[in-house]
């Protein structure tokens, strides 16, 4: 044990798990992109009536989860624990509504849950995320949708489950929440304490616990779907045909109703059965009256985010880690070498060549040794001789060729390879 280390539910993340992550990051931004989404990068703390406001007070995440505090201020403020609240809050606040729809947004960053550490599911965790405001019509659903297998298939992550449900809205909901208790009702002594306490403010959330009594338990119960308002309806119904035309597979999963309050209508998430217990890898839906409860005017809206840390484990069960490495080591003999190769080194590195140098107080074989371990694909060699000749010493190590050339050729040298 080490004097200090991180705090227990936080993780660092370092070579060379952080090329995943990157590649993640990576090919994610790249379809974003294409799709029109611009990046927004809203603070990582608010203040906490945002969340309650935004999650529900009764939502696990609010009275369990959020590491909220008072600032000097004597304001009560949170880490955010999810990215959807922030985005909306900068979005009323910021008067973007007044933009053409819709407004298409992704961001990336820490999230934060004070929950029990365990394998995919920390304390500080890290989403990739977007928003889409402003557009109700099912073809944005659908549009996400796509957008997110086509990032998933570009990680080449195989196995994956799409599921959806419609939760509803204002309207048909309390049809649906007074069938749920009534079915309910007779069972609910067996369910767990924190069922009991939602049966009394949020029914719906029963369906969301994953104790499994809990879930044997309501085994049987009635389906939102069978409680759709007209325009629920027709809405859901157009979002599955959608995604029938354009070949997208999906199931449909009749507990899934999220443990966010602000959600209406679509409720969707990918999950993979490499991951155990918590297999969600990306999860979101549609959140249609959220910007009008932060102040600002009715606008619907959606989106989902992508949980970095199970991507990455997915991807590392599947790929082999492509570690980076520099395309030229200089290694030097001598204090007139060693600040040639400063020199060089910049130059190299200006045209966005990696280069790495060797230091003066190392032997000539302990820098081979070093550009060996870091698999430089070229090694350059730069001595008293050398800098006498105006010539350096090159080799290839992936087969040992090697050659001279003029140190005023050393850019060209490597520009053209």
């Amino acid at each position: 044990m080490t004097k200090y280390n991180a705090l227990r539910g936080f993780q660092d993340i370092f070579p060379p798990e952080i090329y995943l992550w990157q590649r993640v990051e990576k090919t994610a931004k790249e379809v974003f992109l294409t799709y029109g989404f611009q990046e927004l990068k809203p603070p990582i703390i608010e203040s906490t009536e945002i969340f309650i406001r935004s999650i529900g007070e009764t939502s696990d995440i609010v009275e369990k989860e959020m590491y909220t505090f008072t600032d000097k201020g004597g304001r009560s403020v949170t880490l955010r624990p999810e990215g959807t609240a922030p985005v909306v809050r900068c979005y009323v606040q910021n008067r973007l509504y007044n933009l053409p729809s819709p407004q298409k947004f992704f961001y990336s960053g820490p999230m934060f849950r004070y929950e029990r550490p365990q394998r995919g599911r920390l304390r500080q965790f890290y989403h990739i995320g977007i928003e889409a405001l402003g557009i109700s019509d099912p073809k944005i659903d659908a549009e996400i949708l796509l957008m997110l297998r086509t990032i998933f298939d570009r990680l080449n992550l195989r196995g994956l489950s799409y599921e959806l449900n419609s939760i509803g809205c204002e309207r048909c909901r309390p049809n649906y929440k007074k069938a749920l208790m009534d079915f309910l009702k007779d069972r609910i002594n067996g369910f767990c304490s924190d069922c009991k306490r939602r049966y009394e403010f949020n029914p719906m959330r029963i369906l969301d616990c994953k104790i499994k009594e809990c879930m044997k338990l309501r085994v049987g119960s009635p389906k939102m779907t069978d409680f759709l308002c007209e325009g629920c309806k027709v809405h859901f119904d157009t979002l599955l045909s959608l995604l029938r035309f354009a070949e997208f597979p999906y199931s449909i999963n009749h507990d899934m109703v999220r443990g966010l309050d602000y959600y209406t209508r679509t409720t969707f998430e990918v999950r993979s059965k490499q991951l155990g217990a918590q297999n969600a890898v990306a999860a979101g839906g549609r959140y249609d009256r959220l910007v009008e409860e932060f102040g600002g005017p009715p606008t619907p809206a959606v989106g989902f985010a992508i949980g970095m840390e199970r991507v990455s484990e997915l991807l590392s069960y599947s790929d082999k880690i492509e570690i980076p490495s520099p395309e030229v080591f200089i290694a030097t003999i001598g204090t007139s070498a060693a600040n040639e190769s400063l020199v060089i080194a910049s130059n190299l590195r200006n045209k966005g060549i990696w280069t790495e140098i060797g230091y003066s107080k190392n032997s000539l074989k302990s820098q081979l040794r070093k550009a060996d371990r870091l698999s430089a694909h070229y090694v350059l060699i730069i001595g008293e001789d050398e800098l006498k000749t105006g010539k350096l010493k090159w080799k290839r190590l992936s087969d040992g060729s090697q050659g001279d050339v003029a140190i005023s050729k050393v850019l060209e040298f490597f520009e053209r390879r």
